[in-house]
């Protein structure tokens, strides 16, 4: 190379390098490039008409002016090289729009710099700018850090994971992305249509979900169904549109000190679309075996507000479902009365369970918008609207049972659920600079979640044949107001970069409220059968409607409590390759006072391309509204010294007289310790992986107990005018936990040449959680013998969820076609008995325990063997703007191994413990349109 021509080339490469102190407004793009070229001292050539319709994003920070550019870029398809001494110039590909626009006639235009160099020619154009080190705004204040830069280990999903995922809702495709989130699909009764979400290992509630970093609303739905997830009440993610969303972010890192309550296990923050752009697009398919045929539809579409980059982005989906039908085992014993033939009959259909998904209609709106209203200031608004029905079979009643009114239902009946939600959120800010370099965001978000219930086809078994067969059971809803102020600003200080410095203030209000349903949903008839009637002479059971009881007055009501909050966070530089950050909180609550909360992280980067990094922290969740007052009526089935038995059960307020008399004390908040260590590594520019260790101690859990039944629990039920309830269930802080746990992550982008493009991830979580402590057993209680944390509570923690799960991904893409192929791995689950079972001649030899001359034997635990889930995806562009893809769900159709014997009762035939469901594989086909 000549000698002026090595001048020139290091001449480019110190331009591009050196380190800039930017501060870039969003606006448009075009003149975005203007200021990025005046705060660089670097010439960049670029088509006017194309860039001036795309809204840029904010640039802030000590940066390279490469880096800066290819964050600007980010998301488009804009092509960039030098072409001179320092000018860069930019064009877009040909036939293709720098974003999903119609194109428009490229009209070079140059940006106005310091310096007077000619440009030279625009040479040939590289491949589009990936956006391989996207910004991130979860668990950091600063406006400039990338997920590679994380203190703390976190996972960005954006637009191309979501759509060639395959998966039908954001719950479903965070569990099949991230290794370390678990989906649990065993919900059941007034909880049938909402699933939860579990993090390294912890509980739905105790992660935090954010939409555009504003904290999302809980569930006014508590789980109460014999399942994982009882007693939670977390944020119901299939209410919010999935072609709404930019991007997901999960810090997989505890982060109370910054967000307050819930983020113990860490942080899932949602980010709206705010571009020009739009689609849309139809999804239809069904499952093998089952039915379970679903239809969705989804449209969005951005518009430009003004002319300084206002924009409102608006997205639609709704969803038709039909429930599947999943084979169960026979019901043995007698169907009808004594002495009838029909149940000697080999004939007789004794398949006559309903398990599997619920029926759904439902429909979610959103919208993102922002408007500049002079100087730097902007406000902005986002918002989401559902409305969803949901209906699921429940438990089937023979025509011979105690609970069955055999003159209104001759053959039995299958109560069946209604669940109608309507939730929405809003939020509504200003933001911008007040000069000096300060910035600040004043927002106010209100949100709120209402559930009614209704029942159909079941009765009152105390009213006898004067039962309706319908009911409206009462409803629920949780509000909450949350109002936030943020500032943040850059001070010199000595070190390699400014510290950033964050201080806000929140004050969030909640209330929950339960409404009664009709009489007739939980009243008690004090039926007896009559003279020549079956069963004549005796009190039926059952109290209220069947499978969910209605609420009544006694546990009606509304509460609230509100809470401030005020924080501290610090982030820098030291030295080059030594970052700290240093968070701390200050919560002060109505009904239960003040906690302090505190984070500190370091990474340390010893050389380019490998990394140190680690947190420690402290964190808290407040007991829910719904742990503290809800009051309810269900069904759920247990096993009850060795019998599988379907037992009515009142969840009992904490504070309530039932409650109290069993040695109840309110509730208190969860307290955490959080650790956490990790190495990054980046040995080439498209291999990244990640292996971070945590552990998280867990001091006063709160726990749903076991189920309470026997003498002691009926007369304090019944001393508080509670009849008809052979059982109860009590919230407590009364254990500790520790849970720890192994994240790896890698993620490989190989170019093939003509062969297109593949991108590899291997990913894995292992997990453990064990019991430290548990409080001795209320006096009442241990009286009579119960737990109110026994084994079957502990092995939901500890067992319920799989231990470990491994995702193989590979997303193939060449010219017009991808192919996306993935394989997970779901760990061993175990679904521990809390009772022993009858001996029977398929279990030899009989346990040495012995009462009543009849023989138990050893708990009958389930165990789930790990699973292997395929799940496949074959898309092809048809024309521009028209994509139409394939694919399975589960393509293997794979389903839990099936209960034993002894614990297939009332029908059930698969256990709903595991985490890829009951209903086998789903196979689907989608048109995707772009405009």
């Amino acid at each position: 190379m000549p000698s002026s021509q090595a001048f020139a080339a290091a001449k480019q490469d110190l331009a591009l390098s050196q380190r800039h102190k930017f501060d870039i407004h969003v606006q448009p793009l075009s003149g975005a490039l203007r200021q990025l070229s005046t705060q660089s001292g670097v010439r960049i050539l670029f088509p006017y008409d194309e860039v001036a319709a795309i809204r840029s994003r904010r640039i802030q920070g000590w940066l390279s002016t490469q880096d800066a550019l290819a964050r600007l870029l980010a998301g488009t398809n804009l092509k960039m090289e030098q072409a001179g001494v320092g000018v860069i110039a930019l064009a877009a590909p040909t036939n293709r729009s720098v974003a999903r626009r119609s194109p428009l006639s490229l009209q070079f235009a140059q940006a106005s710099v310091a310096g007077g160099a000619a440009p030279a020619a625009l040479a040939p154009a590289p491949e589009p700018i990936e956006d391989s080190t996207p910004i991130i705004v979860t668990g950091t204040r600063t406006t400039n850090r990338t997920v590679a830069e994380s203190l703390a280990p976190i996972d960005v999903l954006g637009v191309k994971d979501l759509e060639s995922s395959g998966k039908q809702s954001v719950r479903d495709l965070l569990g099949t992305l991230v290794p370390s989130i678990n989906v649990s699909n065993n919900g059941a009764g007034a909880s049938w249509a909402v699933r939860t979400l579990s993090l390294r290992g912890l509980g739905g509630d105790q992660l935090l979900v954010l939409v555009n970093g504003k904290r999302r609303h809980n569930s006014a739905t508590l789980f109460i169904n014999g399942s994982v997830q009882n007693g939670q009440s977390p944020p119901d993610l299939d209410l919010i549109p999935g072609n709404a969303i930019q991007r997901i972010e999960v810090l997989r890192d505890g982060a109370s000190a910054q967000y307050g309550s819930d983020a113990i296990a860490g942080v899932v923050n949602i980010i709206l679309k705010n571009d020009t752009a739009g689609g849309a697009a139809l999804t239809l398919g069904s499952t093998a075996d089952n039915g379970g045929e679903q239809g969705r539809w989804q449209i969005d579409n951005g518009f430009s507000i003004g002319p300084d980059g206002g924009y409102i982005h608006v997205a639609a989906d709704g969803v038709l479902q039909a429930g599947t039908l999943v084979k169960g085992s026979p019901i043995a014993g007698a169907y009808y009365p004594t002495g009838d033939p029909r149940n000697d009959d080999p004939n007789l259909d004794r398949y006559r369970g309903k398990a599997g998904q619920p029926e759904v209609i439902g429909g979610n709106i959103s919208y993102d918008a922002m408007l500049p209203v002079g100087g730097s200031l902007e406000a902005y608004s986002f918002g989401t609207y559902s409305k969803r029905h949901a209906a699921g079979w429940l438990t089937y009643r023979t025509p011979a049972a105690l609970n069955n009114i055999i003159e209104i239902y001759p053959e039995g009946y299958i109560p069946r659920i209604h669940v109608y939600d309507e939730d929405f959120q809003y939020a509504l800010g200003l933001r911008g600079e007040l000069g000096g370099g300060v910035r600040f965001d004043l927002s106010s978000t209100y949100s709120q979640d209402e559930v009614k219930y209704k029942q159909t086809t079941s009765l009152n078994p105390s009213m006898g044949t004067a039962s309706p067969t319908n009911f409206y059971l009462g409803k629920i809803r949780f509000d909450e107001w949350t109002n936030n102020l943020d500032f943040s600003k850059e001070f010199e200080v000595g070190l390699a970069e400014p510290l950033s410095v964050a201080v806000g203030a929140e004050y969030k209000k909640n209330k929950f409220m339960i409404g009664a349903g009709d009489p007739e949903s939980y009243i008690d008839g004090q039926y007896v059968s009559p003279p020549g009637a079956w069963l004549a002479g005796r009190q039926r059971t059952g109290v209220g409607a069947q499978g969910v009881t209605g609420f009544v007055p006694e546990g009606a009501g509304s509460w609230s409590r509100s809470n401030w909050s005020a924080y501290l966070n610090l982030e820098g530089k030291i030295v080059e390759g030594l970052e700290f950050g240093l968070a701390g909180r200050h919560e002060d609550y109505t009904d239960f006072g003040t906690t302090d909360t505190g984070k500190a992280s370091l990474r340390i980067e010893p050389m380019r391309g490998f990394a140190i990094r680690g947190t420690a922290s402290t964190g808290f969740r407040a007991p829910t509204l719904q742990q503290q007052h809800y009051a309810s009526s269900s069904t759920i089935g247990v096993v009850q010294n060795g019998v599988s038995v379907l037992l009515p059960v009142q969840a009992l307020p904490v504070e309530g007289a039932a409650a109290k008399a069993l040695g109840a004390v309110p509730l208190k908040p969860e307290k955490s310790v959080n650790f956490s260590a990790g190495i990054v590594l980046t040995p080439a520019p498209n291999l990244n992986i990640t292996v971070d260790a945590y552990q998280v101690k867990i001091k006063d859990r709160i726990l749903l107990s076991e189920t309470l039944s026997g003498p002691v629990v009926i007369n304090a039920l019944e001393a508080a005018g509670i009849y008809g309830i052979a059982g109860g269930l009590l919230f407590s802080n009364a254990a500790d936990t520790r849970t720890r746990g192994l994240d790896i992550v890698g993620t490989y982008r190989a170019g093939l040449g003509d062969m297109g493009l593949a991108t590899i991830s291997l990913s894995a979580n292992f997990n453990k959680t064990i019991f430290t402590h548990i409080d001795p057993v209320p006096g009442p209680i241990a009286a009579s013998g119960l737990a109110l944390i026994g084994r079957t509570k502990q092995g939901d923690l500890t067992e319920g969820t799989p231990r470990n799960k491994f995702i193989a991904n590979v997303l193939w893409e060449k010219d017009d076609f991808n192919m996306n192929l993935r394989a997970t791995r779901f760990g061993k689950i175990v679904q521990r008995a809390n009772a022993t079972a009858f001996h029977t001649a398929e279990y030899t030899p009989c346990a040495v325990n012995v009462v009543s001359d009849v023989c138990f034997r050893d708990y009958v635990d389930e165990k789930l063997k790990p699973k292997i889930i395929v799940d496949l995806e074959i898309g092809y562009k048809l024309t521009k703007g028209v994509k139409l893809s394939v694919g399975a769900n589960n393509l293997l159709n794979t389903y839990p191994n099936k209960l034993k014997p002894v614990n297939q009762f009332v029908g059930f035939l698969y256990n709903t413990y595991a985490p890829y469901g009951i209903s086998g594989g789903f196979y689907y086909g989608r048109l995707n349109l772009e405009f």
